[in-house]
């Protein structure tokens, strides 16, 4: 009975100890084994729009030379009015100038010419005709009206006034390629003048004999 009694003791003394440890090693076992963490879904951020380009719209087989090319600018005088109606164009050859040699003469007009105003002479184009010339060396313009008759060299088919061979700038060349636009009225005249006729043969009369002696 007493030995009964001891043993009893013994393992109430003891059974803290092995509750503590047993306490101790769950401790350690569940520090030592990592948490499981769950997966967290993400939702993609969405794509920009993108516009699709003038070539893409026409399809891939779109090349360099289906797309829109800017026209280019025109050559030649510019299709404005003149006096009001639109122009025409009349005649293409040289322009040249005449200036101080004939300042204050009278033209074939009966005006007395200014070199300084913008006036020229043409064969055929009617006294006061509005002429728009136009260079081909520089695409300068200038308007004039014809008070004069000229030029006579061959290739020249307008005299301009200095100031209109300067608003050209051809003064230091003295001769240029132009085209001359004149508005739709303008009568329709030939840009040369006719020939002259060829003067007729002079007839002699036959010398008489002198009867002889």
């Amino acid at each position: 009975m007493l030995k009964q009694r001891f043993t009893m003791q013994v393992i109430l003394c003891r059974a803290p100890k092995a509750l503590l440890a047993a306490v101790v090693l769950f401790g350690l076992v569940a520090c030592g084994t990592a948490p499981v963490r769950t997966p967290v879904a993400t939702i993609p951020a969405a794509a920009p729009a993108v516009t699709p380009s003038p070539a893409a719209a026409q399809g891939d087989s779109a090349t360099p030379g289906d797309l829109p090319i800017a026209d280019a600018p025109p050559i030649g005088p510019r299709p404005a009015l003149l006096g009001g109606e639109s122009a025409r164009e009349f005649q293409r050859g040289g322009a040249s100038w005449y200036g101080p040699g004939f300042h204050g003469r009278r033209t074939a007009s009966g005006d007395r010419f200014n070199m300084h105003a913008l006036t020229a002479a043409h064969r055929t184009l009617p006294f006061g005709t509005l002429v728009r010339v136009h260079s081909l060396v520089n695409g300068r313009e200038v308007e004039v009206r014809i008070t004069d008759r000229g030029p006579y060299i061959h290739g020249r088919i307008i005299d301009l006034s200095r100031s209109a061979a300067q608003a050209l700038d051809m003064l230091g060349l003295g001769f240029k390629e132009v085209v001359l636009m004149v508005p739709e009225s303008t009568p329709m005249v030939s840009p040369l003048p006719p020939p002259a006729p060829a003067p007729a043969p002079v007839r002699r009369a036959p010398a008489r004999r002198q009867p002889s002696r």
